[in-house]
């Protein structure tokens, strides 16, 4: 039974430990907000698998949540939200905000028209991604990157070595070559290889994380549904992982200083429910 801290909570999802990118800024800018999350890190990646695959994970992991409170659900994967977004609010009943490739920002700030995505196969072969680049670049030349294996490093707790910096100056160069002034990440793992990034890129090139925006649409679609928790509430952060779970809790104590409990989940006949603690 899910605890008062929990009831009407929040609840973000990712293949991975990737999401916690947008969990931090969404628990930054609504302290008052109680949040559930999970890595779904058995399937991790999910930007080489079929669509089909990753909606169904998608609706499982969304009905987990949904039955533990969560009142509204952020698909905190660019892949899943390119692949199950719409499915997931034709099922669902609670406000859904996904994740969107930031072509919009970028392309509204270059100033050479030479714009940067760096993302997962499964993100860029989207019709999201496709549909969002021919309504807001247009007579901007967007040069797309599939960051192959970067998603596993991160995973892997290895985002910040020489051999991942090497990786990602391989897929970083030829953008920076061809002359983009916007980079914008098009996975939630992304950002915490910031770090590795910096070092690669000119200060003159802007580096684009989208978390600070989702969370900002969060709080926007709360307030249109009135369904944002008062400010003396007690809140309280839950997480689950389908993985190991001292990924998600070294990446949680990283986050916050604090050490955290991480609760596993399996998965049986296509739902998500909790392994039981003997």
């Amino acid at each position: 039974m899910i605890g008062i801290p929990f009831s009407n909570a929040i609840g973000l999802f990712d293949s991975g430990v990737g999401g916690l990118s947008v969990w931090r800024e969404v628990a930054r800018r609504l302290p008052h907000e109680a949040t559930l999350y999970v890595a779904d890190s058995l399937h991790c990646p999910y930007g080489s698998r079929p669509p089909d695959e990753i909606r169904a994970f998608s609706q499982g992991i969304a009905r987990f949540l949904i039955e533990r409170g969560a009142k509204l659900i952020v698909v905190a994967c660019n892949t899943a939200s390119a692949a199950a977004l719409e499915a997931l609010r034709g099922e669902f009943e609670v406000p859904i905000v996904g994740m969107e490739p930031a072509v919009k920002p970028a392309a509204g700030q270059t100033r050479t028209g030479h714009v940067g995505v760096l993302a997962t196969a499964g993100t860029v072969a989207g019709d999201l991604f496709r549909n969002t680049s021919a309504r807001h670049a247009a007579g901007i030349t967007v040069h797309v990157q599939v960051g192959e294996g970067l998603v596993e490093r991160v995973e892997a707790g290895q985002a910040n070595t020489p051999e991942t910096e090497s990786l990602l100056r391989t897929y970083l160069q030829p953008m920076l070559d061809a002359g983009v002034d916007q980079i914008a990440l098009g996975c939630t793992h992304y950002p915490f290889l910031l770090p590795a990034i910096r070092r690669i890129v000119p200060t003159s090139v802007a580096v684009i994380d989208p978390a600070a925006a989702v969370a900002q649409q969060v709080e926007r679609v709360m307030v249109q549904a009135g369904i944002e928790a008062a400010e003396a509430c007690v809140t309280g952060h839950r997480f689950f992982t389908s993985g190991q779970p001292e990924v998600l809790a070294d990446m949680v104590r990283a986050l916050t200083g604090r050490e955290t409990r991480v609760e596993r989940v399996k998965w049986e006949d296509g739902e998500l429910t909790e392994l039981r603690q003997p």
